[in-house]
């Protein structure tokens, strides 16, 4: 089997059955099979899904497992020679999986490829970053990014100034769209489950790169990204994981100064945003 397409749901059964028929309708030149992992979904997700794909390999959690989990259930029991990573708020275009697969395989060297993201009006997500450093967030507290966009140095850490019209290694890709090989994760593993949401992808790559395999980005193949479908549900949760995952990855690969800075430096922006969010909410 080529590839095993694994997407995690929650709650998001109109969604994520709009991504599964993308899905059907643009991969057939490749034999391909479909993962699905519920993460305890409290609508009609399982029963939607069973109904409209009864090809699709349906895993069921009693309980919200978390992204990377979820992902590691699919990649126990998925026969590819390639995985797929897809989140459920993305349409495949124009044989997207296809492309990528085709590029994976004239680029053995690539142990992750991502491809190019698009937002649902078909203007360009930025998907490719840079790893984590206390530069790039100080870039990113200050918002510099923003005022100065076509900057290598302010727009560093997003690579803000990258039309994603190249072909190009990279250190990190978003984790809508992750392709990697089977022979690599046998050698790196899985997702680390300590991440329940947000820098699971960034870890993965950096122990791809760690292990020799490149990490690349080619902008032969397009989806569309809504984003945060499920996370849009429990949005201050969220907020508060995204932080606690951020610090994570600082404890796990940075040294204690990085790690000590890398809390200043979110406390800061949080202390900076929150009265802008509270006004913002009155009006």
């Amino acid at each position: 089997m080529d590839v095993s397409v694994i997407i995690v749901n929650w709650n998001t059964a109109q969604i994520t059955c709009d991504c599964l028929e993308s899905v059907y309708q643009q991969t057939d030149g490749i034999d391909f099979e479909v993962i699905v992992i519920d993460n305890a979904s409290s609508d009609d997700s399982v029963a939607v899904i069973k109904e409209m794909f009864p090809q699709v390999v349906l895993i069921e959690n009693d309980d919200n497992a978390g992204f990377a989990a979820a992902n590691n259930q699919g990649m126990t029991v998925a026969k590819g020679r390639y995985v797929l990573l897809l989140n459920s708020d993305t349409i495949v275009l124009d044989k997207a999986i296809e492309k990528t697969i085709s590029f994976a395989d004239s680029h053995p060297e690539a142990g992750i490829v991502g491809c190019r993201v698009l937002n649902e009006d078909k203007t360009l997500q930025l998907s490719c970053f840079m790893f984590p450093s206390i530069l790039n967030m100080a870039l990113w507290v200050t918002y510099l990014f923003k005022l100065f966009p076509r900057s290598r140095f302010f727009g560093r850490e997003k690579m803000t100034w990258w039309n994603r019209k190249d072909e190009r290694e990279v250190d990190v890709l978003t984790g809508c769209f992750m392709l990697v090989r089977r022979e690599a994760i046998e050698q790196v593993g899985t997702m680390d489950e300590q991440f329940f949401m947000y820098f699971e992808e960034t870890d993965w790559c950096y122990r791809f790169k760690k292990a020799g395999w490149k990490v690349v980005f080619t902008p032969d193949a397009e989806i569309i990204h809504l984003g945060g479908a499920s996370s849009k549900q429990v949005r201050i949760p969220m907020v508060k994981q995204w932080r606690k995952s951020m610090l994570l990855y600082y404890k796990k690969h940075k040294r204690m100064l990085e790690y000590l800075s890398a809390w200043v430096l979110i406390t800061l922006f949080f202390l900076t945003r929150v009265p802008y969010w509270w006004l913002k909410g009155k009006t």
